[in-house]
C-alpha cells in the first residue's frame, strides 16, 4: 500500500480517520495536521454521525508521531491546534491503536474518549532524550489523564512500556488480541449508539470542562435539568417501563 496523507471514511454513522505512512510507521507530517483539521470539521458537519474511530493502517505501528525531521522548523501551531481540536470533537472518539505509539502520537490518542490497543504492543516518550520541552498542551493531557507519578515516568525517564502497564495507568481501556481490534471498537460503538445523542454531547463537553477545572456549575445543572424535561427522557422512561 502507497503512503500517503491521512483518509476519511464515513461507514453508516461512524467516521473512520487512518493514518497511512506504513513504511513510515504513520508518522504525522507537518502538512498531515491541516488534512487532519479538515476531517475533523468534516465529520462535525456530518448529518447523523455518532461517533470518530481514529487509527492507523498496517499490523506493527498506530503511529510514530510528529516527523523527527521536521521538529525543529516545523514543528508549529498546526499539530498543537490539531490536537487540540480532536480534543474538542463534540461526539466520542475511539482511538484504536493498531500497534506501538511513540512521541507526539501517544498525545494524539490520549486527546482521544476511548483507547483500544492491541498486545505486545509498546509506549515510548522521547522528547527529553532529544532535548525537547514538551508543548503546554501535551503535559496538560499527561497529567490529567495519566496521572503525575505516570506522567513524570514518561517524561523524565522516556522509559519504554508495554501494553500491560499502558492498561494500568489508563493510557488504554483495554488491551485485545489483533485480531479482535475492531470487534473491541465495535462493542463501543454499540454501547454509544444506545445512548441519546444530545445527552452524549453535552455530557462529554461538561466532563471536559470538569477535568479542566474551570466548568460552569450552573451549566452544568442547566444541562442536567434540560434533559429531566426532553421528549428523548420520557420517551425513553415509558419504552422502559413498558417492558415485561
Amino acid at each position: 500500500m502507497q503512503d500517503r496523507e491521512p483518509s476519511l471514511e464515513f461507514r453508516g454513522d461512524v467516521a473512520f480517520l487512518t493514518l497511512r505512512r506504513i513504511s513510515q510507521h504513520n508518522r504525522i507530517a507537518p502538512d498531515d495536521c491541516t488534512v487532519i483539521g479538515g476531517h475533523l470539521r468534516q465529520a462535525v458537519a456530518r448529518e447523523g454521525l455518532r461517533a470518530l474511530v481514529l487509527t492507523g493502517a498496517g499490523d506493527k505501528t498506530f503511529s510514530s508521531g510528529y516527523t523527527l525531521g521536521a521538529i525543529r522548523d516545523q514543528l508549529d501551531s498546526r499539530f498543537e491546534d490539531m490536537l487540540d481540536e480532536l480534543e474538542r470533537f463534540p461526539l466520542p472518539t475511539i482511538c484504536a491503536l493498531n500497534g506501538s505509539v511513540y512521541g507526539g502520537a501517544t498525545d494524539l490518542a490520549l486527546c482521544c474518549d476511548f483507547r483500544i490497543g492491541v498486545t505486545g504492543s509498546r509506549f515510548l516518550m522521547p522528547a527529553s532524550r532529544i532535548g525537547l520541552h514538551y508543548y503546554p498542551g501535551g503535559i496538560r493531557r499527561y497529567v490529567t489523564v495519566l496521572g503525575l507519578a505516570a506522567a513524570k515516568k514518561l517524561f523524565l525517564a522516556a522509559q519504554a512500556i508495554h501494553d500491560e502497564e499502558m492498561l494500568r495507568i489508563g493510557f488504554l481501556q483495554e488491551v485485545v488480541d489483533r485480531q479482535d481490534l475492531m470487534a473491541a471498537v465495535e462493542r463501543y460503538l454499540e454501547g454509544i449508539r444506545a445512548c441519546e445523542p444530545a445527552v452524549l454531547r453535552t455530557m462529554k463537553a461538561d466532563l471536559m470542562q470538569v477535568a479542566a477545572g474551570r466548568y460552569d456549575e450552573a451549566a452544568l445543572r442547566a444541562h442536567y435539568e434540560a434533559s429531566l424535561r426532553s421528549e428523548a427522557l420520557a420517551a425513553r422512561l415509558e419504552t422502559l417501563a413498558a417492558r415485561p
